[in-house]
């Protein structure tokens, strides 16, 4: 294979797709992008190819073609991929940036590779909104063929030291999943220090304290950020949003871990703490829909 030009197909809504399309325009990639809806007009005029067909693909995009997916849990992937598949070549390359399970990822590529000799690799992203527009964390995995055709443009989409091909199909997916089920268990270690300090004997400034955690301490990190700055903005106790955490991206982890007798008692006890969330007035829900909203998972 051929190294390929930097530009790319893309299949998918959500601000992933829409943010990860905006930074690849802006540093001159080229990309071609099939949508039900119209493309926004700064998206437009910044260079994106708009077309309203898979066909599209085929003759917008060099050979070997690049095309990135990335769907909800609830669509059907597998047909997606089989209808996408009748309008690209075979040494094509399909990138499914969705949260899918690693472990259909696997039968995906070798469903396409045997029925249509497309590549299927798998990316697990990561960095949230603002990763997806400024520089993302990308975890792949795939056969290093066609991992070295996307690897360019992947590079240049991620934070610096923030790209890894993971090993084979699969491997992109499930390392995703493992990082899904640690973030789940920081996200409750977190909430449940809110809740204590929303409880003290006397009001405490939390985003003051959340402030000077997040500079120097043992403990910073993002989602850290994500809260204080969601405490300072709103002045006060931040609202609870509507929403509440969807735990279908993490749960598949726990039946890996028993396949492979591996002792996982903290993320476990997180996904199943998440099931309280649902209609819960405290301080430690608010928390954690908090972080979840800045990072993205809610609309």
């Amino acid at each position: 294979m051929r190294q390929a030009k930097k530009e790319y197909g893309a299949l998918g809504e959500g601000y992933i797709m829409k943010n990860l399309t905006q930074q690849a325009l802006s540093k001159g990639m080229r990309v071609v992008k099939c949508s039900r809806s119209q493309a926004s007009l700064e998206l437009l005029e910044a260079g994106l190819v708009e077309i309203k067909s898979f066909a599209g693909f085929k003759t917008n995009l060099a050979y070997p073609r690049v095309v990135f997916i990335h769907m909800p849990a609830n669509l059907d992937i597998d047909s997606i991929l089989d209808e996408l598949a009748l309008h690209l070549e075979p040494g094509d390359i399909v990138v499914d940036g969705s949260n899918s399970y690693w472990g259909d990822s696997i039968q995906r590529h070798e469903r396409l590779r045997q029925s249509s000799g497309i590549h299927f690799v798998d990316l697990g992203i990561s960095g949230g909104v603002e990763g997806s527009l400024y520089g993302a964390c990308f975890m792949v995995g795939g056969e290093l063929e066609a991992v070295a055709i996307v690897e360019p443009i992947l590079k240049e989409l991620a934070i610096p030291g923030g790209y890894l091909h993971a090993g084979q199909s699969g491997a992109g997916h499930f390392t995703k999943l493992v990082h899904n089920g640690i973030e789940c268990g920081m996200l409750h270690a977190i909430a449940e220090g809110i809740d204590l300090l929303e409880h003290y004997q006397e009001q405490l400034n939390i985003a003051e304290i959340l402030r000077c955690w997040c500079h120097g301490s043992e403990i910073r990190s993002f989602l850290l950020d994500l809260l204080e700055e969601a405490y300072d903005v709103q002045k006060e106790r931040p609202e609870i949003p509507a929403s509440n955490e969807d735990t279908s991206k993490v749960r598949p982890l726990i039946n890996d871990a028993i396949k492979m007798e591996v002792s996982v008692p903290v993320i476990s006890q997180a996904i199943m703490q998440q099931f309280a969330l649902h209609n819960e007035k405290k301080y430690w829900v608010r928390a954690i829909t908090i972080m979840l909203r800045e990072l993205g998972d809610y609309p």
